[in-house]
């Protein structure tokens, strides 16, 4: 990825081609995660290598475990059956899902270990982890502020919580789940709305027992303590998070049609999706299949003619990370798209509701900003703009690709975080005809 200081994307001709997804960036923490847990070797294909899972697979090598690049996206993990005391702090970078897990992982054991990240990780809240954990048993020692790292955690003997979520969060479920891996008794979360269910999966391949279903008060995830992880192979399928950029580009730019090959479409990952052909996007899949126990298809993305709507609240668990392309494709639609029940968007790596109404409000789009979300009215997008991303990826790729529909160029400031989870995007958006270009 680039290091320039700044990206341009200016108003493009048809985009025209196909491209792969990224791996997923959810699937790939947790191989390397539950790698470091298990006994014997992990064999992962089509891992993210962006820099918030390389922040993971340090950490997991930190923690005892051999990790091995094979090749371009081939990893092996050897674990020793559990995590052992680190030499030095974690440093996590970026990456708010890998400290998180990690910290629920780090718990079960009798190990004291030091979580640190880098200035935009130090803003974001950690005790919607810690609190769970530290009524498990677990210990937790602040530098200062008691919500933000760095935080020393002293894990050991855990007992089994029952934890009820009044928001869906797959970060703080998987937390909970890890610690409860080596928690006495049974461990359960009970979420309102489905989240991500990614570690519940992952957590059966490498031979773990967890049950879903649903009661009355919503979704209920139970794990019994004691249990031992085993080796096993990861197949990483595309992130329909970053597949979203092309795709979104392909939906607004004229004349466009993009297939991104591979994509995932677990079922809880594809609010997005469902939300634009609601607005009228022709979207089409092709090519379904399952591939590492997720089913995965190839998407295609014609130039639409899209209409505002109104996002379902309850759809928000699972699309969070997606809602700022969205908002950039909204801009385009006839119309008034709500977003609404979306406030966990400002505690992600930035304050995504309000970079998203600040940079399409320079670019001359409509926006309304509310406590818990924001309104979109689409129109002409006049662009023109340099819009601050306060080092976020998404914020970043979601002008880039609003710049290439626009009818004035969109540059953004300080882009090189996209490499946390979309390495290529720059060369993937020129492949397909995007004219994208950098000054230092």
């Amino acid at each position: 990825m680039t290091s320039a200081s700044l990206l341009t994307a200016r108003p493009a001709a048809a985009l025209k081609g196909s491209v792969r997804a990224p791996g997923d960036k959810s699937i790939s923490h947790r191989s390397m995660i539950l790698g470091a847990m298990a006994s014997g070797v992990t064999e992962i294909e089509g891992l993210l290598e962006g820099d918030d899972i390389l922040a993971t697979a340090r950490a997991a090598e930190a923690f005892g475990a051999t990790v091995e690049r094979l090749g371009e996206g081939r990893w092996r993990v050897t674990g020793q059956g559990g995590l052992q005391t680190p030499s030095g702090v974690i440093d996590c970078g970026n990456a708010g899902t890998g400290v998180r897990l990690l910290m629920g992982a780090a718990a079960g054991y009798s190990i004291t270990t030091t979580f640190d990240g880098d200035a935009s990780l130090r803003k974001r809240p950690m005790k919607r982890v810690t609190g769970p954990l530290a009524s498990m048993g677990a210990r937790f020692a602040w530098n200062a502020d008691e919500d933000r790292l760095p935080v020393t955690v002293t894990g050991g003997t855990l007992t089994a919580i029952d934890f009820v979520q009044s928001v869906a969060s797959a970060q703080v479920k998987s937390a909970i789940l890890l610690a409860g891996l080596n928690a006495m008794g049974v461990t359960t979360v009970t979420e309102p709305e489905k989240s991500r269910d990614h570690t519940e999966r992952m957590l059966r391949a490498f031979g773990a027992t967890v049950d879903v279903e649903e009661d009355g008060k919503g979704w209920v995830v139970r794990l019994t303590g004691g249990q031992a992880l085993t080796g096993t192979t990861v197949s990483v399928p595309g992130d329909p998070s970053s597949a979203a950029f092309p795709l979104a580009a392909g939906l607004i730019v004229p004349g466009s049609e993009v297939t991104v090959e591979g994509v995932m479409l677990n079922p809880l990952r594809t609010g997005l999706f469902d939300t634009w052909i609601e607005m009228g996007a022709d979207l089409t899949i092709t090519n379904r299949r399952v591939s590492g126990g997720e089913d995965v298809g190839d998407i295609t993305a014609r130039h639409s003619a899209l209409k505002g709507v109104v996002v379902p609240e309850a759809r928000a668990a699972s699309m969070i990370d997606e809602y700022p392309i969205l908002a950039a494709t909204a801009a385009f639609a006839e119309g008034r798209t709500v977003m609404r029940g979306v406030g966990e968007m400002r505690v992600k790596e930035s304050d995504r509701i309000t970079l998203m109404v600040n940079g399409l409000r320079a670019c001359g789009v409509a926006v309304e900003e509310e406590a818990e979300g924001f309104i979109v009215t689409g129109g002409p997008v006049a662009g023109g703009a340099t819009v601050a991303t306060a080092h976020d990826h998404r914020i970043a790729m979601s002008h880039l690709v609003l710049g290439l529909a626009a009818q004035a160029p969109v540059s953004v400031l300080d882009p090189e975080m996209i490499a946390t989870s979309f390495p290529g995007f720059v060369e993937t958006m020129r492949g397909l005809g995007g004219d994208v270009t950098e000054a230092g």
